[in-house]
């Protein structure tokens, strides 16, 4: 979806360079409320799992959201024993709240969360950031609808889980299969970006996120898992479906009034240097031919009525060039607004005139039409003009879709200059976004290009401190200016080893 203005766009997605620094690589934060129980259970299974497997260095970041029991001091005293373990306490509710929080302090370039009754099995977390860390996707999600994914769970769950999903399919057009799973991974550039645009708190800030995601044309990548239910879990059913009716609502609107700047979210064509020079790529083909032949149907439909009435009243040229004007300004404003996804009214006097010359190239083409099928013998029956009109009007068609891609409504960046969106990338080599903290009275704006610093392989400990609540808003770090962490990874060999591992 384009909108009128943006502050600029994604950098191409790199693989992230390792040696020696004082980040972790990923950072797993786990929202809680009231779960002095399972809590410390889940933490050291998870750190545990963790200093097996997972061959960088990592964080793991237990978010309070207001919790009244002792869930506090146990976060507390497992961040006191393990050194890649850190709380953080939030004063009010609220899943999402504490993950757009904690996310947008951390600094660990690979950001993450689960559910703390670990339903999900672990060894599908490397499987998970893997392709983030590659640069092959921006976001990752675990899916229990896969078809390899493995679920027990009773069949309420399961029937409103799928039907959920079935309602995020049919009104929000999403692609993902399973938006609740509570397992999923993005990169920290992207979330610098995408956090901003979410405005749920709670549970549906998963389902706000992804579509925002998918609609921008970021790419998810999707992990079969196994999952076993908590049936001792605490989530209110009736109350959150119907918070997630209403997010569904609001989003829904959202993007169909054009509100959200999604296209700050686009990527360059490729991620190969060589592809970031290339200009004037067309960008979503596929979805406006859609959109075009869907308007285009509709438009003939309008058309033949217009025509019909028409008719009754006057002759075929006539009737032919009202029904054509009136049905090319409809055809126009929808193909503006649906198709090529451009909001608001500028340039929608100059968008219906370069209509109208296209408009004027059918009326050739039709009015050609019906004056050789006079020619050809007097008084046609009705059936057979209709049929003429519509070979024409199929002609028509296509040069029509050309010109509204190439002409009227073609992809621009910023300067207006005609290029595609995201389709070129000024930078001949990998810079990124600043990493450093700008030196004392100076300011670095979103956008400023660095390299990034390199981070480090796991067996450095390192325990980021966070600020608290109201050092930091949300979507954005304390300091008032996002910093990305971002930096090139290169496998390395874990320094522990696995007891039960024969090896």
């Amino acid at each position: 979806m384009r909108t009128d203005s943006s502050p600029g766009t994604l950098p191409a997605r790199e693989h992230l360079p390792a040696a020696d620094a004082g980040t972790p690589v990923l950072d797993v934060v786990i929202p809680v409320y009231n779960e002095e129980k399972d809590l410390q259970p889940c933490v050291r299974r998870l750190h545990e799992h963790l200093t097996r497997t997972f061959p960088y260095a990592f964080r793991i970041t237990v978010a309070d959201n207001a919790s009244t029991d002792t869930t506090p001091m146990v976060a507390a005293r497992l961040a006191a024993e393990l050194p890649e373990v850190t709380n953080f306490r939030l004063e009010q509710k609220g899943r999402g709240r504490a993950l757009r929080t904690v996310w947008s302090a951390s600094e660990a370039p690979i950001l993450a969360y689960m559910d703390v009754d670990l339903s999900t099995d672990l060894n599908a977390l490397l499987p998970l950031v893997a392709p983030l860390i590659s640069g092959h996707s921006d976001l990752a999600i675990g899916s229990r609808l896969a078809r390899t994914s493995r679920v027990v769970r009773g069949p309420k769950r399961e029937l409103i889980s799928r039907a959920y999903n079935l309602i995020l399919r049919g009104s929000l057009q999403a692609r993902f299969s399973d938006a609740q799973c509570g397992f999923k991974a993005i990169r920290r550039d992207v979330a610098q970006v995408l956090l901003p645009l979410v405005e749920d708190t709670g549970w549906f800030f998963d389902t706000e996120m992804l579509v925002l995601a998918e609609r921008a044309g970021l790419r998810i990548h999707e992990v079969p898992v196994d999952w076993v239910d908590d049936p001792d879990s605490t989530v209110h059913i009736v109350k959150t479906a119907t918070d997630d009716l209403k997010g569904v609502w609001r989003v829904g609107k959202a993007l169909a009034t054009g509100s959200l700047p999604l296209d700050r979210l686009t990527r360059p064509f490729g991620d190969d240097p060589r592809d970031r020079e290339l200009t004037n790529v067309p960008t979503g083909l596929a979805r406006q031919l859609v959109g075009f032949c869907v308007v285009g149907g509709l438009s003939t439909l309008f058309y033949l009525l217009l025509y019909s009435v028409f008719r009754q009243f006057s002759g075929s040229q006539i009737a032919n060039a009202l029904a054509l004007l009136v049905s090319a300004v409809a055809n126009t404003a929808a193909n503006r607004r649906l198709t090529f996804g451009v909001r608001g009214r500028g340039d929608a006097v100059r968008h219906q005139a370069q209509g109208l010359v296209v408009f004027g190239i059918g009326l050739a083409l039709t009015s050609g039409s019906l004056a050789a099928l006079n020619a050809a013998g007097d008084h046609p029956a009705h059936s057979t003009e209709l049929a003429v009109l519509i070979a024409a009007n199929l002609a028509a068609t296509v040069l029509r879709f050309l010109l509204f891609r190439a002409w009227v409504f073609p992809d621009r960046d910023e300067s207006g200059t005609g290029s595609a969106v995201g389709a070129s990338h000024p930078l001949s080599s990998p810079t990124y976004r600043t990493s450093t903290t700008p030196p004392h009275g100076t300011t670095a704006p979103y956008g400023t290009t660095a390299p990034y610093a390199p981070l480090p392989q796991r067996p450095v400990p390192y325990q980021q401190p966070y600020p608290t609540a109201a050092q930091v808003r949300a979507g954005e770090a304390a300091d008032g200016s996002w910093r990305d962490a971002t930096a090139r990874l290169q496998p390395v060999r874990p320094h522990d080893t696995d007891p039960g591992d024969p090896r």
